[in-house]
């Protein structure tokens, strides 16, 4: 009588199982890591005109620049703002 090992075939499974369970885990460790280095944050919703994150004092002047140039806002806003923003120590 013919006897199939059926415990090899069983342990290969386990073994992809167990490696697909490593590449899932290692690829969570690269994304919390690279998380980490950019500030946490994956949206980029009311993060400012460009959407970036993580504005800088100097980067308030950097958009309304950018606004201006793009013709968002006309040259009196464009000034009233500039000093607003003068005033405020940006």
């Amino acid at each position: 009588m013919l006897m199939m090992d059926w415990g090899g075939t069983g342990g290969m499974v386990q073994m992809w199982i167990f490696g697909l369970l490593v590449l899932l885990g290692v690829i969570l460790l690269v994304i919390v890591v690279v998380k980490a280095f950019t500030g946490g944050s994956s949206t980029t919703a009311g993060s400012g005109a460009t959407g970036e994150v993580g504005a800088g004092p100097g980067r308030a002047r950097v958009i309304l620049d950018e606004r201006y140039a793009r013709g968002e806002i006309d040259t009196e806003e464009y000034q009233e703002r500039l000093r607003t923003l003068e005033e405020d120590g940006r």
